[in-house]
């Protein structure tokens, strides 16, 4: 039977947690115990995406942070070339840099403008959730409960 059709196993709840590296902290605990971890998952449970706004975009910053995009991406072209080139390396590494960070500014520049001022500010999107449950598959609740119970896991289970 393939992975694909093959029916997901029961799943019990083992313990639940407030903050998702106590959920990390279990699993971590059944794998150092030698307890086979690829029967368990952690859950989050009241999932919600939170956006941390984390400044002001203004078209010079916009332009900044296409410039260290740009450099980036043009220092791994510019490296890719000069592997594959006779001589010339440094030459390639630069003027790839370059390049990259002077079109990235142009097009962080560029693209700011275009919005119009629709989007003034730079952001970070994560996931944040109100418990993180950890669930074993229903045959082998038992062992992980009694390696969980044999010393402090964390938070008790609800």
């Amino acid at each position: 039977m393939s992975d694909i059709t093959r029916a997901t196993p029961e799943r019990r709840v083992l313990s639940s947690f407030s903050d998702y590296t106590g959920a990390q902290a279990a699993v971590d605990r059944l794998s150092d115990a030698g307890f086979p971890v690829e029967h368990t998952a952690i859950v989050g449970t009241g999932v919600r995406i939170v956006e941390q706004v984390t400044g002001r975009l203004t078209r010079g910053r916009a332009a900044g942070l296409g410039a260290a995009s740009g450099a980036w991406f043009g220092l791994m072209i510019g490296v890719l070339i000069g592997l594959l080139s006779v001589g010339g390396f440094l030459g390639f590494v630069l003027l790839g840099l370059v390049l990259g960070a002077v079109w990235g500014a142009v097009f962080g520049f560029v693209g700011h403008s275009v919005t119009g001022g629709r989007r003034d500010f730079s952001s970070v999107q994560g996931f944040e959730a109100e418990r993180w449950d950890v669930t074993v598959d229903a045959e082998h609740f038992s062992r992980a409960q009694s390696l969980l119970s044999s010393g402090a896991a964390g938070e008790a289970r609800s």
